[in-house]
């Protein structure tokens, strides 16, 4: 996960979380987010993350983590034993994502999806040029990102419609600011609310 400065969706996705919750961080990385949420509010919080480093470092921030792959299901978690689970810029890495999305549900009461919006203007230009594109959000060359999924806002909401989630919420931000008009043309990263509907 990248540096607190450089995560603009911490606040967004903090803001949706009620003090005193329990709260999943799936890919919760090196824990920033964990460290950024507990700063905010009070809130009893769990990591999920497969990484040897990065679990090491949410161990030194004293941060509850579990290692697991998360291409193995949530099987170990039950029904809505947390008010809230995070999968935070870390749908787009995950190759069964529809299982992942049922989980997500099943475990939280509510749950929060970011993912970096490749239907943005420069993707779609980057893509028209015959490239694919690089930016602040999709800031890997294609040959060495961890993504194997490319979505934009609009297959989200497809695919949530599809799978029978509710969209409680959404926010999507491009370079730290919300976008309202046209979204999926003019925001680069993206934030869900949902439920099972």
């Amino acid at each position: 996960m990248s540096s607190l400065n450089k995560r603009a969706d911490f606040a967004a996705i903090a803001n949706w979380i009620a003090p005193n919750s329990q709260v999943l961080d799936l890919g919760c990385g090196d824990g920033s987010f964990l460290d950024f949420l507990h700063k905010q509010k009070p809130v009893h919080a769990y990591g999920v993350e497969i990484d040897d480093a990065r679990v090491l470092s949410c161990v030194q921030k004293g941060l509850n983590v579990i290692q697991q792959n998360l291409e193995g299901g949530l099987a170990l978690f039950e029904d809505n034993s947390f008010d809230t689970v995070v999968l935070s810029q870390t749908l787009q890495t995950i190759h069964q994502t529809e299982k992942i999305l049922r989980e997500v549900v099943r475990v939280g009461k509510e749950s929060v999806v970011s993912f970096p919006n490749f239907g943005h203007w420069s993707h779609r230009l980057a893509v028209g040029l015959g490239h694919m594109p690089v930016s602040k959000s999709l800031p890997y060359q294609w040959y060495n990102t961890p993504n194997v999924r490319v979505l934009t806002v609009a297959d989200f909401e497809k695919l949530a419609s599809s799978l029978g989630l509710k969209i409680v919420d959404q926010c999507i931000l491009h370079e730290g600011r919300q976008v309202t008009l046209l979204p999926n043309l003019f925001g680069s990263l993206a934030l869900f609310r949902v439920r099972r509907a």
